[in-house]
């Protein structure tokens, strides 16, 4: 492969405000893996955000980009995998595809294909792009790639701030979860974060059901882990909360230490037995790393947390929360998922557009 932008290129990120600026181009915020894709004749090379090689993981991405990219060319883009109703995006989905065997990696690949969303145009033909301000770049995307799928989509756009507040709204029922702005003078900028991005925050008030010690030492709090309870009563766990001063974690760890119990009487000991697992540890554990060590301090669920979380992902908050404050005045019994906000159905095809 011969390009004129190679692997590895970190991709252009970025950063949070919380409100939509104006006089901007505007683009919904697709949840996914961000991918760069680099086109030569019959090879293809997607890396990931951290520039590590996922191409393999992707088959049917692959074949699509041979059948849709331009001969030779570098895109910025997402990979997303639709919902099994095509309604909106299953991140779910999306993790499991991310697989040691070549054999599931291709049977994931023809159950819950993937599809690349584009927004971006690094390189095209002979021509380094990065160095031209993002409106140029934009105009050589839309004429050199359809992106109409099945597997290819160039992402929608618009410049008029009204339409963007429209799809900030509507937009989340698709599963997508914000927007993003450029300005179009903008270079194509690795790993700065230059362009703005708004997303959905909301609240919840979760029960405290447990905690991780601190990995650099053993008197501290790590993570709070969150609970909900469902409707049939039972306790769910739905993420964790983590960003505490050094001083902060030990003082919880002292102030958590009488809610401390024995596993066999937890909540999530039932969770467990009824998934056919070991503890309550695994009932409760990560979905991001399998080999990630879960073991956890159970608590008995009597204090409440309130939290901020940008949106869920089925039964779980899908980025980690932020705590708000401490909830003495919330009964446990009243952290339930009836409080939660439920974004609208909106048909993925429409955002594809």
């Amino acid at each position: 492969m011969d390009l004129p932008v190679m692997p590895p290129v970190a991709p252009m990120l970025a950063k949070a405000v919380s409100q939509i600026p104006p006089d901007q181009h505007y683009e919904p915020k697709w949840d996914g893996f961000r991918a760069i894709v680099f086109r030569d004749g019959d090879e293809v090379e997607i890396t990931s955000r951290t520039t590590k090689p996922i191409t393999r993981y992707f088959p049917e991405v692959v074949a699509a980009c041979l059948h849709e990219l331009p001969p030779r060319c570098v895109v910025d883009g997402e990979i997303v995998v639709p919902s099994a109703d095509a309604t909106g995006l299953d991140f779910e989905a999306l993790l499991q595809r991310i697989h040691p065997a070549d054999s599931r990696v291709r049977m994931l690949a023809r159950q819950t294909p993937a599809m690349l969303v584009v927004f971006d145009l690094l390189a095209l033909g002979d021509d380094d792009l990065m160095p031209r301000p993002f409106g140029e770049r934009r105009a050589r995307l839309q004429e050199a790639v359809a992106g109409i799928g099945p597997g290819v989509y160039l992402t929608r756009a618009t410049s008029d701030l009204d339409e963007a507040r429209r799809w900030f709204e509507v937009f989340e029922g698709a599963g997508l979860d914000g927007i993003v702005a450029k300005r179009t003078d903008l270079a194509y900028q690795p790993d700065k974060r230059v362009m703005t991005k708004i997303k959905h925050e909301r609240t919840a008030d979760c029960v405290v059901a447990g905690y991780r010690v601190h990995k650099g030492t053993d008197d501290a709090v790590g993570s709070l882990l969150l609970g909900l309870y469902a409707d049939d009563g039972t306790l769910a766990s739905v993420g964790v909360t983590s960003a505490f001063p050094m001083a902060r974690r030990k003082e919880l760890f002292a102030e958590l230490a009488p809610l401390v119990t024995d596993a066999l009487d937890h909540p999530w000991t039932a969770a467990a037995q009824a998934a056919g697992t070991r503890t309550p540890q695994e009932a409760a554990g990560s979905r991001w790393n399998a080999g990630k060590d879960l073991a956890f301090v159970p608590l008995r669920p009597e204090r409440v947390v309130e939290v901020r979380y940008d949106h869920m992902e089925g039964p779980r908050f899908r980025h980690t929360t932020q705590l708000v404050r401490w909830r003495p005045d919330r009964e446990p019994a009243s952290c339930t998922y009836a409080q939660l906000e439920h974004p609208v159905r909106f048909d993925l095809a429409d955002v594809l557009g």
